[in-house]
């Protein structure tokens, strides 16, 4: 076995014979099964009664004279409602219909399981921004005992490569950070799955398959928060400055960008999410068209692509670990 493989086994015996860890670990896996359960318990089928009492508000609201009259001012008017089709016409009134009829779910307390809603903006996103914070803590916390112990001279007494005994860590932390957030989010998503499949909702086949691949790509951003927060502890060798600067570019980073006049396109949290979702919108100022006032600036929504926004964390990545690695080849270890 090389020398390299040894230490490796090492530095993998360190992080998981650690408390700290094992609690992060642990925790990685209790909340996203509480998040799993709370999501099965409030979207479980409504029963009987409430189905009934739903259907019969549903009616009530169909014959409503204040919905009757709706309807009337929309099919005269269509434009208003942002319906193309011509005042008065059987279209204009389908369409009307069709946009405000009272639908059940509007009376229901409950919701169905949509796993392509959970996967796009609910439960989903919140495991995969659990598991990125965990894993963020457990890069820290993994090196940050050593340098708040002492024990990176002894370790270095061992093995005094410095670029190897780095290597080495980065190596352990990333590959413990992705392997157990990929089988916490698969677990997820199977056992969503299952629940789905139970009440004859849409599920398996390709759309099972979209919501394990943004499993797979939350693993992936998972394990570059444990490297980042491994880097930084490397660099600035203090837990609290590295949790300090993370959290701070996480929470503050997106109304700094703002306050600059820097477009969301740079934005930490939407090229996350870009990442993780395959895509993700953002907006930019732009001149307004039409009749409007001259220097006047609307929205426009854009689009940012996992490509770019993968480029974008990779390029931190990569500086953070540079910037890392050259501190902690040069600079005394006490």
């Amino acid at each position: 076995m090389s020398a390299f493989l040894r230490l490796l086994r090492v530095e993998l015996s360190r992080l998981l014979h650690r408390r700290a860890v094992l609690l992060i670990l642990a925790s990685a896996l209790v909340v996203p099964v509480v998040i799993g359960i709370a999501v099965t318990l409030d979207t479980k089928p409504p029963s009987a009664e409430a189905l009934a009492d739903a259907k019969a508000q549903m009616e009530a609201e169909r014959h409503d004279e204040y919905y009757q009259q709706m309807l009337d001012d929309c099919a005269k008017e269509p434009s208003l409602s942002g319906i193309n089709a011509e005042p008065g016409s059987d279209d204009a009134e389908e369409q009307c219909i069709e946009q405000n009829e009272p639908q059940l779910d509007w009376f229901l307390e409950n919701t169905q399981l949509d796993l392509a809603d959970q996967r796009d903006d609910g439960s989903g996103l919140a495991v995969a921004l659990i598991l990125g914070i965990g894993m963020m803590l457990l890069g820290t916390t993994f090196t940050g005992h050593d340098w708040s112990s002492g024990s990176v001279s002894n370790q270095l007494l061992f093995e005094p490569r410095r670029m190897r005994v780095w290597w080495a860590k980065a190596v352990v932390v990333t590959t413990v950070a992705f392997a157990a957030s990929a089988v916490v989010m698969s677990a997820f998503w199977l056992a969503m799955n299952a629940v789905a499949a139970s009440r004859d909702l849409p599920s398996g086949g390709g759309l099972l398959l979209d919501c394990l691949q943004m499993g797979w790509r939350a693993a992936l951003v998972a394990a570059l928060a444990g490297l980042l927060g491994f880097a930084f502890t490397m660099l600035f060798r203090s837990t609290v400055a590295t949790l300090g600067i993370l959290f701070g570019v996480a929470l503050a980073g997106g109304v700094l960008l703002s306050v600059l006049g820097v477009s969301e396109r740079w934005n930490p949290a939407v090229n996350v999410a870009a990442v993780i979702t395959d895509n993700a919108t953002y907006y930019v100022e732009v001149p307004c068209r039409g009749d409007v006032e001259q220097g006047s600036f609307c929205s426009e929504e854009r689009r940012l692509s996992m490509a770019h926004g993968a480029g974008f964390l990779g390029t931190a990545v990569v500086a953070a670990g540079a910037l890392s690695l050259l501190s902690f080849r040069r600079r005394d270890v006490p």
